[in-house]
């Protein structure tokens, strides 16, 4: 898989799902409406995918509620999902190539990204949750004599996952996961630019052993398919990742329907703090463009704010120049390439707005702003730097979601504090410095469900990944994921 020829070969033989996936069958919308999915790579259609409505979503849950209660799933022994869940991981990496190329055609990110993290990374968090489910336990109380009182964890039933484009693959695993793993069953709704892999995901759970209507997947508009989700008053709990503002929508569902639990990893502006007294200013610059550029600026927890001590700052830039250059984009199928596409044309324009606007509000643009041309498309956007960019300014507010870095001089370490903190979003941060009690002092102050010092973005399955303000709440990864498919019961005896 290391030339671009044979992902060429690959693409033009790939099968295209197009149909929902509901009680193990292909399904289709019942009113027969669909939506297409663009290549942003070449604007091709790449096909036509059923749209799912609220009649279609009510069918899901039904059949997700039935595989509950009949319990072939929630009732099977831990060590039986755990063999089957393992399963699946290995399905996962033996199709290692498809699922890369279905999320790089439908989302525009370079294939070998997709080939070489997103596809091992959702392998491993299936066996990871596959190997704790023998080896979590539950609790006694300690009460007096004559009464036992057990603490266990229970599944909660029915669980929708609405997941984004950006890591179409990874984010579903990150839900299906642990949801799976407690004994759920699960409605996924990805979202409507990225739908093929999930699909294939669907058909890999069942060919593993994942009974027929524990994991369904409906296809559609976020504004039908979604919505209905979020309404439906048959859904226990609903897990999402995207758009902040979606997720408040998401709020405003539970509280008109049944109160369902949400769970909301949403949008972020994450700072990186770079000290004058970091020694390896170039491992640091190279991190500063990988945080910012990986993916196209397509993550949520993007680094895309960095606040630099004004003392280096000049030579920081400059550093930083030099590492932009790494991160040109290129064509998705081509291994050589380091960014791809923008995932579509609303999402170039938004991009290339912001931009235009950083440039207009008085920043300085040091690299990049301009849109590419590849294979026909313009959704290709330069790695982009701005300095003298003010903490008012809309390029230090707002989510990008794109290739472009914030870039802003600071003094002293409460300045870089008070900067850092003074945002809506509290996903992750990150800090740069060579003194030891100062990278303590500023990591506990930072409002951020990660702080990663002297690297970037740091992630495992192993530890939690979210954060607070209105980035969300509730946690993704590590056993923690459990709290958001589970619930306490208490079963107290009174012995005689």
């Amino acid at each position: 898989m290391t030339d671009l020829t044979t992902w060429q070969r690959l693409a033009r033989q790939q099968r295209l799902l197009d149909t929902a996936s509901i009680d193990g069958r292909a399904y289709t919308a019942r009113s027969g409406e669909t939506f297409a999915v663009i290549n942003p790579a070449t604007n091709a259609v790449l096909g036509q995918v059923s749209a799912c409505s609220d009649i279609d979503v009510d069918l899901a849950v039904q059949v997700a509620r039935r595989s509950f209660e009949s319990g072939p799933w929630a009732r099977m022994q831990p060590k039986e999902r755990k063999a089957v869940l393992l399963r699946l991981s290995e399905l996962i990496m033996t199709h290692r190539g498809e699922l890369a190329l279905l999320d790089s055609l439908s989302m525009g990110k370079p294939v070998m990204d997709a080939y070489n993290v997103d596809v091992p990374g959702a392998a491993h968090v299936f066996a990871w949750y596959a190997e704790s489910l023998d080896k979590l336990y539950d609790q006694v109380a300690p009460t007096g004599p004559g009464t036992l009182a057990t603490i266990t964890r229970v599944p909660l039933g029915v669980i929708a996952a609405v997941v984004p484009w950006n890591f179409p693959l990874d984010m579903a695993a990150w839900k299906l996961a642990p949801a799976l793993a407690a004994g759920n069953s699960v409605i996924l709704k990805p979202a409507e630019q990225s739908p093929f892999s999930a699909l294939r995901l669907a058909e890999l759970a069942l060919e593993a052993g994942v009974p027929e209507g524990v994991l369904n997947v409906v296809t559609g508009l976020g504004e039908h398919a979604g919505r209905a989700l979020g309404l439906h008053p048959d859904i226990d709990a609903l897990a999402f990742t995207g758009s902040t503002q979606v997720g408040k929508y998401f709020m405003q569902y539970a509280a008109q329907s049944n109160l369902k639990q949400v769970w909301l990893e949403c949008g972020g502006k994450s700072p990186n703090l770079v000290f004058a007294d970091c020694q390896d200013l170039d491992l640091a610059a190279e991190k500063a463009a990988f945080g910012i550029f990986f993916n196209q600026g397509e993550v949520c927890s993007a680094n895309s704010r960095l606040l630099v001590q004004r003392s280096i700052h000049d030579e920081f830039v400059e550093r930083l120049q030099e590492k932009a250059r790494y991160w040109q984009p290129g064509d998705p199928l081509d291994p050589a390439s380091k960014t791809g596409a923008i995932v579509d044309a609303q999402q170039t324009a938004n991009v290339m707005q912001h931009i235009r606007d950083a440039s207009s509000s008085g920043a300085r643009l040091v690299a990049g702003g301009e849109q590419v041309t590849i294979n026909g498309s313009n959704n290709f956007i330069q790695p982009t730097l701005f300095t003298q960019v003010t903490p008012d300014m809309r390029l230090s507010r707002e989510e990008v979601f794109g290739p472009v870095l914030a870039i802003t001089a600071f003094d002293d370490e409460d300045q870089a504090v008070q900067m850092a903190n003074d945002h809506i979003y509290g996903l992750a941060a990150s800090v740069w410095c060579d003194d030891l009690n100062r990278a303590h002092r500023v990591a506990s102050r930072l409002n951020a469900g990660t702080v990663s010092v002297n690297t970037v973005d740091a992630l495992d399955v192993s530890v939690p990944f979210g954060g607070g303000k209105q980035s969300g709440f509730g946690r993704d990864l590590s056993l923690h994921s459990f709290d958001k498919y589970t619930q306490l019961k208490t079963t107290w005896f009174q012995l005689r």
